[in-house]
């Protein structure tokens, strides 16, 4: 599928749960090169080289993971956490039900936009276009739910998708939707 081909994703934010609880004060120690501030952030942050990722470890036990590209990335990350923790005595789960949040893409249409006409031809309902205040118009769309930031360049940044093929459908139904206003204009 060509649009699938030209979607570059930049960023999946996974989530998960390694335990009830824990001590992030011991993490900070185990992790060498983690962050723990809790007065500034309640959060320990601890980021990867390969694959180039960071993730947030709360006391509740939940993790979150961003800076992916893949699913397989997130996994990898998750996996070396837990690996890791697992050889300094910590007790986490072996292998942690792993959750898609968030999927931020980017696509290109290869053409220049009129984004007044873009906003005035889609309806008020699911565009928002203030280019005084950001220079993109905002588009929505309910299924699959995710919102599509247009720009003039031709840029598409696609965000709240849970997976790529989301992605895939709301530039299809983009599409179809831009050439229903070129053909009225």
């Amino acid at each position: 599928m060509a649009e699938e081909e030209n979607i570059a994703i930049e960023n999946i934010v996974a989530s998960t749960s390694l335990a009830d609880k824990l001590d992030l004060s011991k993490i900070a120690l185990a992790l060498e090169g983690s962050e723990y501030e809790p007065e500034q952030f309640p959060g320990l942050i601890y980021r990867l080289a390969e694959p180039k990722t960071a993730v947030l470890i709360f006391r509740s036990g939940k993790v979150n993971c961003t800076g992916a590209k893949t699913i397989d990335s997130v996994n990898k990350t998750i996996s070396t956490i837990v690996d890791k923790l697992k050889k300094t005595g910590i007790a986490v789960n072996s292998n942690p039900d792993i959750v898609v949040q968030n999927i931020v893409a980017v696509y290109d249409l290869h053409m220049q936009l009129n984004l007044t006409n873009i906003a005035m031809s889609l309806g008020l309902e699911n565009v928002e276009y203030e280019p005084e205040q950001f220079p993109g118009l905002v588009y929505r769309i309910e299924e699959p739910k995710v919102v599509l930031l247009l720009f003039g360049s031709g840029k598409v940044v696609c965000t709240g998708a849970k997976e790529k093929g989301e992605i895939s459908q709301a530039v299809k139904i983009l599409k179809k939707d831009l050439e229903k206003i070129t053909a009225v204009k």
